[in-house]
C-alpha cells in the first residue's frame, strides 16, 4: 500500500492569470486514469478532481480532467469554480475537433492558484445523459486524439462499466476505484471490481482508493486489500470540514485546505504515481511484447501453426490447447451438466448462465499463463470459450453477421461462409471434432432430433430460423460437417426483391394478382437460389381472412398471417418407430380445412397428394421444387409423384399437373451471386400427352461487366396470360401495357 503523503506546494497569493495551453507533447500517446466508483456518494468526483490539480503541482504537465459521468453532470466545473466553460466536446465526439491545436481551444483552463501550473477540464458532452448513446467507434478515435494532445487525462467515470464507458477503460493506464468502509458500499465495490475482471481487464491495473477513513474504523487498508483481492494504493482520510468548505467557496480542496488530512493524503497519491513512474510501469506491462504463439500466428496459413484435428482429439495449435483448458476448469467449477445445456432455456436463464460462466473463465485467464494479454484479444479469446462452452461455439459470430447467408463447416479445421453470393474461407474455426459434434447436439436436442451413429444426420432448425442440416462419420469421413442457410433477420417484402434487381415491378404486380386469385404456385430453383424467400414473400399476398396450413421438413417460412397452422414433419425415434413424413402432413391438412396448403418443398411422393389437393377445392396452394428450369419442374413433379407408388400412367399423371399447376416461377442463382427470377411461366393444359407452357416473362443476360457483375434485363413476351381473364371477373386490374415486348 502506498504511504507518501507531503505537502503540495503552497498555491500564489496572487490573482492567477490564464494558463497556458499546454505543448505537443513528446510522448505519443498520454496515459489515461479512469476514476469509477462502485456507488454513488463516495466522493469520486471530488477525488479526481482533486488529483489532477494535486498531479498538475507536482509534474508541472498539464493534465486535463475529463468529465463523463451521466449521473453527475457538472460536477467537475462545479468543484473546479468554473462558471463560463469554454466548449464541451460534442464537436469532439462528432468528428469535428480535426487535431490537438483545435482540441486545446475546446478545453476549459481551471484555475490552480498558480499561474505556472496549467490544468484544464472538458465536460464529454453538453449533455452527459446522452453518453451512452454514443457510437463506441467515435468516442475510440475521440480518446485517441485527446491522449496524444496531453500527457495525463483523468477521467470521471461515475458509477458505469457497461456500453460506451468500457471504450473509456480500454484506453485507460490505471483504473482507480475509490471506496468507503462501509459494508454496502465495499460489497458494491467488489461487484464492481469483479465485473471489470469479468471483462477481462487486467487486475494489476486496477487500484482501490479508500476515501473518507475515519479513525479507528474496524475496515483497515490489510483488510480490505483481502476482500477487496486489489491494491489498496492510498488512504484519504475523513475530512468533512475541508470538503464542505472547499464546495462553499466553488475551488478545490488543495486550493482551500491545503493543509487538511484529506490533502495530504491526495498529495501523497499524487508523488506517489509521479515518483515511482507507475503509469509508464503499468503501460510498459501492457505493451510488453508477446510470445511468438500469438492470435496472429495462429491464424497464419503455415503448416507449423495450422489446426488440423481430423483423426486425434486434441488440437495441435496453442491457442485451442489454451482454450481446451480453460473449458475443462469451467466444466470442473460450474459442475456443467449435458442436460443444463441441451435443454431450451429462457432468455433470462441463458444470460444468467453466461454470466456466471464469464465470471469464472476471466478468473481463469487471469490466473493462467498465456500470451493473449491484451484487453481486446483476450476478450475474444473470452468469447470463443463461452461460445464453445455454452453457446455454438465459431457459429455464434456467423449468425451475429447479418451479411452471412451460409455457413458450411467441411470439418473442424475448414469453414467456409458466403457472403453477398460469393464462397469465403472463414479463419475462424472449431478447437476439434468432439467440439463440434457437441455444438451439433446442442442444436438438435431442444427440438427433440437426435444424431448418433444408427440416425448419423439431421435436419433441424434454429431459434431465429436458420436452417440447419448436420452429419457425422462414418458417413462423413473427415469428421462432422454442418450446413446452415441463415434468412434475413428484416422481412423481406415484394418491393425489396424489386429494388433487389430480383424481379421486375410488372412482375411482381403479375404474381400479387396470381397469388390473390387463388392461383396454385410451383416455386422452382436450385439449391440456393432463393426459392424460401420468394415463396415468403409471395404467401403475404394471401388475404388475411383465409386458414393457411403450412407443411414443412424443418420450419422456415414465416408467414405474416395470423390464421395459420405450421406442421412439421418428423424422424423416427430410436427404435426406428414414429416417424412422420410430409405426406402423411399433407393428408392430415386435408382435414383441417385449409383454405390454402403451403409445402415448403415438395420431395417425393407427397407430390400426388399436393396434386390432389390442388385439384379439389384448394386453389392458391404453394410450393417449392427443385429443379432447373420449369419444363424441368413439371418433368421432376412427374417422377416425385410416381414415387407415391400408386402405378398410375403417365398420362394421368400429367393430366394431374396440368389441372393442378397454375403458374411456375423460377429462381437462379448467378454467377456473380445474385438472385433473380428468370421466368414467370403459365402452364396452358395439354396438348396430346405434352404439358404445355408459356412464358409470360422472362430474364434476359447481356454478359457481365468488369467487375464480374451479370448484366441484364426482366422483359415480357408479349404472351397475354389465360388467368388474366380471372383478373377481371374478380375485379383485379394490372397495368396497362404490362404484358407487352419490349
Amino acid at each position: 500500500m502506498a504511504q507518501a503523503p507531503a505537502t503540495p506546494p503552497a498555491p500564489a497569493s496572487s490573482a492567477p492569470a490564464a494558463p497556458a495551453a499546454p505543448q505537443a507533447s513528446a510522448v505519443p500517446m498520454g496515459h489515461v486514469i479512469a476514476i469509477v466508483g462502485g456507488k454513488g456518494g463516495v466522493g469520486k468526483s471530488v477525488f479526481a478532481a482533486n488529483l489532477a490539480l494535486a498531479i498538475a503541482y507536482d509534474s508541472k504537465k498539464g493534465p486535463l480532467v475529463l468529465d463523463c459521468d451521466p449521473n453527475s453532470t457538472g460536477d467537475i466545473n462545479l468543484i473546479y469554480g468554473i462558471k463560463q466553460v469554454k466548449g464541451y466536446g460534442d464537436a469532439l465526439i462528432e468528428g469535428k475537433v480535426p487535431d490537438s491545436n483545435r482540441l486545446r481551444q475546446l478545453v476549459t483552463p481551471v484555475n490552480t492558484g498558480n499561474a505556472a501550473v496549467p490544468l484544464f477540464a472538458l465536460q464529454m458532452l453538453s449533455n452527459l445523459e446522452r453518453f451512452g448513446q454514443l457510437d463506441e467507434a467515435k468516442l475510440d478515435l475521440a480518446l485517441s486524439l485527446v491522449r496524444k494532445t496531453f500527457p495525463l487525462t483523468i477521467i470521471d467515470c461515475g458509477n458505469s462499466v457497461e456500453g460506451p464507458m468500457l471504450k473509456v477503460f480500454d484506453h485507460a493506464t490505471m483504473i482507480l476505484v475509490p471506496t468507503v468502509p462501509e459494508i454496502l458500499v465495499l460489497n458494491q465495490t467488489k461487484r464492481l471490481i469483479e465485473k471489470l475482471q469479468s471483462m477481462l481487464y487486467p487486475p494489476e491495473i486496477t487500484k482501490v482508493i479508500v476515501n473518507r477513513f475515519p479513525t479507528g474504523s474496524p475496515y483497515n487498508p490489510q483488510f480490505l486489500e483481502q476482500t477487496l483481492k486489489r491494491q489498496v494504493i492510498a488512504v484519504v482520510p475523513e475530512d468533512a470540514a475541508s470538503a464542505n468548505a472547499s464546495l462553499a467557496k466553488g475551488s478545490p480542496m488543495m486550493i482551500v485546505a491545503p493543509q487538511s488530512a484529506a490533502t495530504k493524503g491526495i498529495t501523497g497519491l499524487s508523488r506517489f504515481i509521479i515518483e515511482k513512474r507507475v503509469l509508464e510501469q503499468l503501460s510498459k506491462a501492457q505493451k510488453a511484447e508477446r510470445p511468438k504463439a500469438a492470435p496472429a500466428a495462429v491464424a497464419s496459413s503455415s503448416s507449423e501453426n495450422k489446426v488440423i484435428p481430423l483423426k486425434g482429439r486434441g488440437p495441435t495449435d496453442p491457442r485451442s490447447a489454451f482454450k481446451l483448458r480453460v473449458h475443462a476448469q469451467l466444466v470442473e467449477r460450474m459442475d456443467l451438466k449435458k442436460e443444463e445445456l441441451d435443454r431450451a432455456l429462457s432468455e433470462d436463464k441463458k444470460a444468467d448462465l453466461r454470466a456466471r460462466a464469464q465470471s469464472i473463465v476471466a478468473e481463469v485467464m487471469n490466473n493462467e499463463e498465456h500470451p493473449w494479454k491484451s484487453r481486446e484479444e483476450s476478450a475474444k479469446l473470452m468469447k470463443e470459450i463461452l461460445d464453445e462452452a455454452i453457446g455454438l461455439g465459431p457459429l455464434e459470430e456467423y449468425l451475429a453477421d447479418p451479411t452471412i447467408t451460409e455457413v458450411m463447416v467441411c470439418r473442424a479445421d475448414l469453414t467456409y461462409i458466403e457472403k453477398s453470393g460469393k464462397l469465403i474461407e472463414s479463419p475462424t474455426n472449431f478447437s476439434s471434432n468432439d467440439q463440434l459434434r457437441q455444438i451439433i447436439e446442442r442444436i438438435v436436442n431442444p427440438i427433440g432430433r437426435r444424431i448418433d451413429e444408427k440416425s448419423p444426420y439431421v435436419d433441424a432448425r434454429l431459434a431465429d430460423g436458420s436452417r440447419v442440416h448436420a452429419i457425422i462419420p462414418p458417413l462423413s469421413i473427415d469428421g462432422p460437417m454442418i450446413t446452415i442457410r441463415k434468412f434475413p433477420t428484416k422481412r423481406l417484402t415484394i418491393e425489396s426483391l424489386v429494388g433487389f434487381g430480383s424481379m421486375s415491378q410488372e412482375m411482381a404486380d403479375f404474381l400479387r394478382a396470381a397469388v390473390e386469385c387463388h392461383s396454385n404456385v410451383l416455386i422452382s430453383g436450385g439449391t440456393g437460389s432463393g426459392k424460401t424467400t420468394l415463396l415468403n414473400v409471395l404467401s403475404s399476398f394471401i388475404p388475411a381472412n383465409e386458414r393457411i396450413l403450412t407443411v414443412e421438413d424443418a420450419a422456415e417460412l414465416q408467414l405474416q398471417q395470423k390464421h395459420v397452422g405450421r406442421l412439421e414433419s418428423r424422424p423416427a425415434n430410436i427404435e426406428g418407430t414414429g416417424a412422420v413424413t410430409i405426406r402423411d402432413l399433407v393428408k392430415q391438412t386435408l382435414r383441417m380445412r385449409p383454405d390454402r396448403i403451403i409445402i415448403g418443398e415438395v420431395r417425393a411422393g407427397e407430390a400426388l397428394d399436393m396434386l390432389q389437393a390442388m385439384n379439389t377445392g384448394h386453389d392458391g396452394s404453394m410450393a417449392t421444387v427443385h429443379s432447373n428450369n420449369p419444363r424441368d419442374a413439371i418433368g421432376r413433379l412427374e417422377t416425385l409423384v410416381m414415387m407415391a407408388g400408386m402405378n398410375m400412367p403417365v398420362e394421368a399423371i400429367r393430366s394431374q399437373i396440368a389441372g393442378a399447376v397454375h403458374l411456375i416461377v423460377q429462381q437462379s442463382r448467378l454467377s456473380d451471386g445474385s438472385r433473380r427470377v428468370t421466368h414467370v411461366t403459365e402452364v396452358t393444359g395439354m396438348q396430346g400427352d405434352v404439358i404445355t407452357m408459356q412464358d409470360i416473362f422472362l430474364w434476359k443476360s447481356d454478359g457481365i461487366d468488369k467487375n464480374r457483375k451479370v448484366i441484364g434485363r426482366h422483359m415480357a413476351t408479349g404472351f397475354m396470360p389465360k388467368m388474366v381473364e380471372k383478373f377481371e371477373a374478380l375485379g383485379i386490374r394490372l397495368p396497362k401495357g404490362i404484358f407487352k415486348a419490349a
